[in-house]
């Protein structure tokens, strides 16, 4: 059985209050479970809640092992990593990749950063779980028990994967944090600046991209895509590394995607405007497809 649950859905920094008990404040944090084996999708603060859990259940069955990908190193993805409780135990054994933008500083330095005294009362050497740092690019990998990881770069201000799990004839796809592909040059042949030959370029490059990011998505059975913005206000965001709920719903609709959960939550939105919009989306796309459309909230578990 190949399932996901949600721990963590916000994007930029931790919400928490009276108004995000519904669909939650933490930032991200996705738990892949491939029948027994463990799989972490980012550090942000709701890995907390899920490292608790673990020792609460998991620990009772044994150590804890897992596989851990980080989708990019910006702080919301990676600030709940000092409070995660199985760093603590000498038998924990995590296998931490991720991608990094800045050759100079490994993913260990760059996570471990958080751990010094500036920051932290504990230093990364004082942690006892045995882990491994591995940077990784765009490739594929072999986790054991017939589990698959394929990586794919998506579009953000810095390098970012998302991932493709498979696992006996299952699938479940990440791509948070993204942003839809478009043409930087200008298109407008009134502009000082229109090149003909460059603008051009710039669409083929930019379909190009677009429809590799959709090959990556085709026929997933779970889909989770940043959905920060509405369209209306993904124009006043443009460059910022987010995607909005049109596009990630028309893109997993294109891709045969069965089941999509909208994720990457603004910090400012409430429970209650994210009721109101989670139900205007499903009506609109009522008889349209057979994809079924969701918001994460913490909490939610899908099966593939």
């Amino acid at each position: 059985m190949l399932k996901v649950r949600i721990w963590g859905d916000r994007g930029s920094i931790p919400c928490p209050g009276k108004d995000t008990v519904i669909y939650g404040g933490n930032t991200s944090c996705v738990e892949i479970r491939a029948d027994e084996k463990l799989i972490i999708i980012d550090f942000g603060t709701g890995i907390k809640p899920l490292g608790d859990w673990l020792m609460a259940n998991d620990f009772k069955k044994g150590p804890i092992d897992a596989d851990i990908f980080i989708s990019h190193t910006h702080w919301d993805h990676i600030m709940g990593f000092p409070m995660f409780t199985p760093l603590f135990l000498p038998t924990t054994k995590l296998r931490i990749r991720g991608p990094v933008s800045y050759e100079d500083e490994t993913l260990e330095q760059i996570i471990g950063a958080q751990l010094t005294y500036r920051y932290w009362p504990i230093r990364i050497s004082e942690l006892s779980a045995h882990i491994e740092y591995a940077q990784i690019k765009e490739t594929s990998l072999d986790l054991g028990n017939g589990l698959w990881v394929t990586t794919k770069y998506l579009n953000h201000p810095i390098l970012c994967l998302g991932y493709r799990f498979e696992y006996r004839g299952k699938s479940i796809v990440t791509a948070y944090d993204n942003e839809p592909f478009r043409n930087l040059f200008p298109t407008d042949p009134a502009d000082p600046s229109y090149d003909e030959d460059a603008a051009r370029e710039g669409e083929t490059v930019v379909k190009e991209e677009n429809e590799k990011l959709l090959r990556f998505f085709q026929g997933a059975d779970v889909l989770i895509h940043d959905s920060q913005y509405t369209a209306e206000e993904y124009k006043n965001h443009l460059g910022w590394g987010h995607s909005s709920f049109e596009h990630a719903i028309n893109a997993a609709n294109k891709a045969e995607v069965k089941k999509l959960i909208l994720f990457h939550h603004d910090p400012n939105r409430t429970d209650a405007q994210m009721e109101k919009l989670e139900a205007a989306y499903k009506t609109r796309i009522a008889g349209k497809t057979s994809m079924q459309v969701m918001m994460a909230r913490e909490g939610l578990v899908v099966e593939a």
